[in-house]
């Protein structure tokens, strides 16, 4: 079955906000073996949502809407919908009870009388009440085209896919899809396709996809089968046979982040790690800290951005830093050593380089940075090329996943 997606609200044309609700159903629709063939996005103008409905009822089996089920004058979806297919709206006296006392409960007040719509569904819908909200969804079939219609707001919209609607989707299908991601960090999206450009070109069930992502990049291999475990057996395969193929550039398969990887491998050994940083500002900390659990294998950082905190806060030797220069090995070296001594932590690493957009003052290049990475008995330090002319957050992002990387490898006794 075939499904479109339809996201109404003027802000989202205007870019206030981002339609996160579309990325989550297309990956949901997937996996129960929907394929999607088209995004549409519309404003709160029931004219256009009225064409935009009409076009997609010729053409797919599933139309989904999210946005416009609030109780503003603006929220009109559903009045939309049931005009395009000869559907009347009826009160729900249940849900609108739920609706009362979501109010009383949560909000310790009395609803407001503009709420009442919300309890407006369509005649003999199917009606997926909303716990976490109070924009109630719905579902109707209508001359063989499935209407769907959910909350806009991201947390609601997935709340109702999850637990409402993928079960009245599920009976539509007759097979999953299923995909592993495979993620690799060190190898750009043309050079991988070119690696595994022939399963890529000749696979039909199950396939490979390569997508680009901010300085990394992932490969999808995807299986349509009648069962998950059909579909796993088929994939198996093909997910060694890439990792093969591409080797230690690959740093998991179905993995959160790179920086979650790292944080796995530290739990499993039962080390700690901390971060001197330059040019990230702090970057890799965030990263790391972000990690749920993150205390138990992080320690601490030192954001130093100064030649005088370098000196004045880790302790590297002024003499370094005048006879070298802050973006350099011996800087570099010195800055993940001194930071292992502040912190306690069995590793340490330092990130120092030039974010631009301007030279440093010893001549080094935008993207120019040295990653150093110790254990107390060992320092090794990378000196890399981040990018010239890529901006300030892409070098920065660079040089944070770059370093990530380094500890990976160092971990695992890859080459680094």
């Amino acid at each position: 079955m075939t499904a479109e997606l339809i996201a109404v609200g003027t802000e989202l044309l205007l870019g206030n906000i981002a339609n996160t609700d579309a990325q989550m159903l297309s990956e949901k629709l997937s996996a129960l073996g929907i394929t999607v063939h088209h995004h549409t996005v519309v404003g709160d103008n029931p004219q256009r949502l009225e064409e935009v409905l009409k076009t997609a009822r010729r053409r797919a089996d599933i139309i989904i809407t999210t946005g416009g089920l609030g109780p503003t004058y603006d929220d009109l979806t559903k009045q939309t919908i049931c005009r395009t297919f000869g559907r009347e709206l009826e009160l729900h006296e249940d849900i609108l009870e739920e609706i009362r006392a979501w109010f009383q409960t949560k909000m310790g007040k009395t609803m407001p009388e503009n709420n009442v719509q919300q309890a407006m569904l369509p005649v003999n819908c199917t009606v997926f009440d909303n716990p976490v909200g109070t924009a109630p969804g719905c579902a109707f079939e209508e001359n063989g085209v499935h209407v769907l219609m959910l909350p806009g707001p991201p947390f609601e919209c997935r709340y109702m896919f999850e637990n409402r609607a993928a079960r009245y989707l599920e009976k539509l299908t007759d097979g999953v899809i299923v995909s592993h991601e495979i993620k690799i960090f060190g190898m750009g999206e043309s050079s991988v396709e070119e690696a595994l450009r022939e399963p890529m070109t000749t696979l039909t069930n199950p396939t490979l996809a390569p997508y680009a992502k901010l300085n990394e990049c992932m490969v999808r291999a995807t299986a349509r089968a009648g069962t998950r475990e059909e579909a796993e057996a088929m994939l198996a395969p093909l997910v060694e046979r890439v990792r093969g193929i591409l080797g230690d550039v690959v740093y998991g398969v179905d993995v959160e982040s790179l920086e979650a990887v790292v944080s796995g491998l530290l739990r499993e050994r039962g080390l700690t790690l901390s971060a001197a940083e330059s040019c990230t500002g702090g970057l890799v900390a965030k990263r790391m800290t972000d990690l749920p659990g993150a205390s138990g294998v992080f320690r601490g950082g030192v954001v130093s951005y100064t030649n005088g905190v370098k000196a004045g806060v880790l302790g590297v030797p002024e003499e370094l830093l005048e006879r070298f220069g802050a973006v350099s090995e011996p800087v570099a070296r010195s800055m993940a050593e001194c930071c292992r001594k502040i912190c306690g932590s069995d590793l340490a690493l330092s990130v120092t380089g030039v974010a631009g957009p301007d030279t440093d003052d010893r001549g080094n290049e935008v993207g120019t940075v040295f990653i150093a990475l110790t254990d107390g008995n060992e320092t090794i330090c990378r000196k890399l090329s981040c990018g010239r002319g890529r901006g300030r957050d892409r070098v920065r992002s660079a040089a944070a996943g770059n370093a990530f990387d380094m500890i990976r490898r160092r971990l695992l006794g890859l080459p680094v």
